[in-house]
């Protein structure tokens, strides 16, 4: 019965969106799609199909195709060369895009590594006779993500091969790991001075002091707090609600961590693995990780030839520097293994194309989701979005922080990527409020990356997204259905704070209006559907 309902949505949406695409093909050309609302038409239909289907691989490529049929004005042609030539190897062909995909790769083999070696299994023991609860395994989850703060990719992998064996011990659902993943990657990154998302920001302001900006901005950036304390409270008073309450319930229940049909991982975890692993056996490589990745990051920014290191943060290449720092852990868990005669030489290079395979999915998507953002661009996008702000701001400044926070979210969900609504915005923002009313200015801006990392957190094309799945071992689905609750909540509330904060210039006040309505929420779900058990 399940299967027809869902086969019957499927249709009914393909059908949909051929409908749309003829109407688009008799009434727009190559030209009069540029820098129009038939721009946002991509995006919009793969989220939709998405969304509806719960296929990612043909959604998003049926968002590729329709940016390339408006591109070309229906060219069959143009079309199939701006899919391939303009997307699919352009985005492949991009350097930081590479070092990305390296990243992913050397982090798929290093947890395979610590798998096999026993180290996970040995942490999961270890963490098991310390941590006692449900409740515990979720609020260490949550710890470990706000100490991750260097990137979101970094915290995403890391964090999750840490604690994976943790949460299954405790019978917390994949999807709940997954969403606490996320919940920790951008959101802390955004509100970190020293992390590859503050640089991002920096960068983006002209004529300004960006890190001197950047830190003023942190106490307005209300979804990243409130997303953090929300994550506490869910976990403290154990409720769960939407889709998530039945993956949690059926993990408790049937110790079942996946809920659905699908499994983001064939092979069994346990197979070839020491029994008499020790907890080295991960704390190494994980240790090595990070101060490899921070002192890679600080290289590509020229720390090493003398730039100042907070400078050198500001102008570093997250991805030079992560690929460096990761690679470099790599041979040193290699090392490690080999003197310490855990794994034989054999054993150490037979995990590096099984790292490669379990990165297959997320590699897949990734390609498809920078595809999708270049057919975006292609069509104007950016400038019509940024055209649309400037008119809001001509009309509405008193409410320009709530009305950059609605527009920076759909423009993040719509495209799937933070850094990229960051650049259209905020040089508008400071634009408009630049010598006028610097306080408001601040506020504007941390509007802008609120909304910014509120939609690459909803979006199921956003990089972050995929990466937090694929750290939890999440079917990726799954992950965007169960999570997109929690993220509208706190986007709900965050907006009521930017509207107290449009009137008040006060951050504590919004904060603590924002933290009240969270915690009246979470307490009316929990009477209306029950104490979770532990």
């Amino acid at each position: 019965m399940k299967q027809n309902i869902k086969r019957y949505y499927t249709i009914g949406s393909l059908g949909l969106v051929v409908f749309i695409l003829i109407i688009a093909g008799f009434m727009t050309t190559a030209e009069t799609v540029q820098m129009t609302a038939w721009s946002l038409l991509p995006p919009i239909i793969a989220i939709g199909l998405a969304l509806v289907t719960k296929e990612v691989y043909s959604s998003l490529f049926m968002g590729i195709l329709t940016g390339a049929l408006l591109y070309s004005g229906f060219n069959f042609e143009g079309t199939i060369n701006h899919i391939f030539s303009d997307g699919i190897i352009s985005v492949l062909s991009d350097s930081y895009n590479v070092g990305i995909l390296c990243f992913l790769v050397i982090l798929g083999a290093m947890v395979q590594l610590m798998n096999k070696s026993g180290g996970s299994a040995a942490f999961g023991k270890w963490a098991s006779s310390q941590i006692k609860t449900r409740a515990g395994a979720q609020l260490a989850t949550i710890a470990f993500g706000c100490l991750i703060f260097i990137d979101d990719y970094f915290n995403c992998l890391t964090v999750g091969s840490v604690m994976r064996p943790v949460t299954d011990k405790h019978k917390v659902s994949r999807a709940k790991l997954a969403y606490l993943i996320d919940a920790t990657a951008a959101p802390v990154c955004i509100i970190a001075p020293i992390s590859s998302w503050a640089a991002a920001v920096s960068g983006f302001v002209e004529g300004e002091n960006g890190m001197k900006l950047f830190l003023q901005t942190i106490p307005y950036n209300f979804y990243a707090v409130l997303t953090i304390v929300m994550m506490v409270m869910l976990v403290m008073f154990r409720v769960d609600y939407g889709p998530m309450r039945k993956h949690e319930i059926n993990a408790i229940e049937n110790n079942d961590l996946f809920t659905t049909t699908d499994r983001a991982v064939e092979t069994n975890p346990e197979e070839n693995m020491r029994e008499d692993g020790h907890v080295l056996n991960m704390l190494v490589p994980i240790v090595s990780l990070i101060i490899c990745c921070v002192i890679g990051m600080i290289y590509s920014g020229g720390f090493f030839s003398g730039t100042g290191f907070i400078d050198a943060f500001a102008g570093s290449d997250a991805s030079v520097g992560l690929v460096l720092g990761s690679a470099s852990a790599l041979v040193i868990t290699i090392v490690f293994y080999m003197i310490g005669n855990v794994l034989s030489f054999d054993e150490c290079m037979s995990s590096l194309p099984d790292g490669f395979k379990a990165m297959i999915a997320p590699i897949l998507i990734l390609t498809f989701a920078w595809s999708l953002k270049a057919m975006t661009d292609s069509l104007g996008a950016k400038e019509f979005v940024a055209a649309v702000v400037e008119h809001s701001a001509a009309n509405y400044l008193s409410f320009l922080p709530f009305i950059i926070f609605l527009i920076s979210i759909g423009l993040s969900f719509a495209t799937g990527t933070s850094w990229g609504t960051f650049g259209i915005l905020i040089p508008i923002v400071v634009a408009c409020f630049e010598g006028i009313d610097h306080t408001m200015m601040i506020i504007a801006m941390s509007a802008c990356m609120a909304g910014a990392v509120c939609g690459d957190h909803c979006s199921p094309i956003s990089d972050t997204t995929i990466m937090s799945s694929a750290g939890a071992q999440c079917v990726h689905i799954n992950h965007v259905y169960t999570q997109l609750p929690y993220a509208l909540t706190a986007a709900a509330v965050s907006a009521l704070a930017y509207i107290v904060a449009g009137i008040t210039k006060s951050a504590v006040i919004s904060l603590i209006v924002g933290a009240i309505a969270i915690a009246a929420v979470l307490f009316i779900i929990r009477s209306k559907t029950g104490i979770e058990k532990e």
